[in-house]
């Protein structure tokens, strides 16, 4: 699933990420449904100071926001349509929604964000944040697939589940996500045609056009 762009990095295209999405049984999406629910609470207003780095996080220290950040533009970096999650603010969303939740959900991050420096130092004497894009990709590819991944990686694979759910969230409640997708609703239209036909042939499904 890597990006043409960097060959070198765990990155995830976000049509593959919708497929992920829509994929999951219902089960599975209740624990994203909440994120988007609450956008309207938890995510920061976007401003005209919008590339800015808070100087203090709410929940997470300077590391560990450092690396939330690296992390989150691995899951969703910029490409021809849009920005990367950290350009929409995913951080501040994610560092707003830990603020708000606290208890096990904050544990699970910071637990997280330690096992991958535990790793990396581990394996290269260096934290994951200051770890090249290859090495990135050698420490992310054993939790970011969960079939694949070995039984005692179950709390890190949990993790980054819970993160990736986070970043995806955030990025499309946030106003570059939205205008990121292929399809908003929720628009005015004069007349109806029916889905266009390279959506249904991409979902492959047939449908005959109707106008009102």
């Amino acid at each position: 699933m890597n990006r043409k762009k960097i060959s070198n990095g765990v990155r995830f295209e976000r049509r593959d990420i919708l497929k992920l999405m829509t994929g999951m049984p219902a089960a599975a999406l209740v624990s994203v449904a909440p994120f988007a629910s609450q956008v309207a609470d938890a995510a920061p207003q976007q401003t005209a100071a919008q590339g800015r780095v808070p100087e203090h996080p709410k929940t997470l220290n300077p590391h560990e926001w450092k690396t939330l950040r690296i992390l989150s533009d691995l899951i969703i970096p910029a490409d021809g349509r849009s920005g990367s999650a950290t350009q929409a603010r995913v951080p501040e969303f994610i560092d707003d929604w830990l603020d708000l939740k606290r208890g096990t959900l904050l544990d699970q991050i910071c637990g997280g964000l330690t096992w991958l420096d535990m790793e990396s130092n581990r394996s290269f004497n260096c934290d994951f944040a200051d770890c090249s894009a290859a090495r990135h990709k050698q420490i992310l590819d054993r939790i970011a697939y969960p079939k694949k991944a070995a039984p005692e990686d179950a709390s890190a694979v949990a993790f980054f589940n819970t993160l990736r759910d986070l970043v995806v969230s955030g990025f499309f409640t946030s106003q570059a996500g939205i205008r990121d997708l292929p399809y908003v609703g929720n628009e005015p239209q004069d007349k109806w045609n029916g889905c266009p036909e390279p959506v249904l042939a991409r979902l492959g499904v047939g449908g005959t056009k109707t106008s009102a």
